[in-house]
């Protein structure tokens, strides 16, 4: 046997039409109760002309919502954050004391590191320490 995902595979390979279209079979009509001449001409031209369903105005529901009040994500104000000028260290060149954020591609010949002087509770400066580390709330909002 073929499994479902290989068919599903050579059907993409081969770019087909993922399945095909299926024919419309026409609705059956019920027959009445009533035994009248009448229902029974009434039906049998019923069932050979096409039915046409119209609509007069909007007949689609209104959407109804629930009166939530609009909260405000708090902001936090801009401070006047100056971006400390990188000392361009490397790796064996760092300390405990120094800003250990990474600059550029660690593949590339320019690679480094900040340098600057670290704060005493992290592994970096003020200014990268407020980058790398966001509250919580704040985190769930940027996505």
């Amino acid at each position: 046997g073929v499994s479902r995902n290989a068919v599903i595979g050579k059907v993409h390979r081969l770019k087909l039409s993922g399945r095909g279209r299926a024919t419309a079979t026409p609705a059956r009509q019920k027959k009445s109760v009533q035994g009248s001449t009448v229902q029974k001409s009434v039906s049998r031209a019923a069932s050979t002309a096409r039915h046409i369903t119209t609509s007069i105005g909007a007949t689609a529901l209104q959407a109804q919502f629930d009166a939530v009040p609009v909260t405000r994500h708090y902001v936090r104000p801009v401070e006047n954050v100056v971006v400390p000028i990188s000392r361009h260290l490397q790796l064996v060149e760092l300390t405990e004391r120094t800003c250990k954020w990474p600059n550029g591609d660690p593949l590339s010949e320019e690679f480094h590191f900040c340098g600057n002087d670290a704060a005493e509770t992290g592994p970096y400066c003020k200014y990268h320490a407020r980058v790398a580390f966001q509250p919580a709330s704040e985190r769930r909002r940027s996505r």
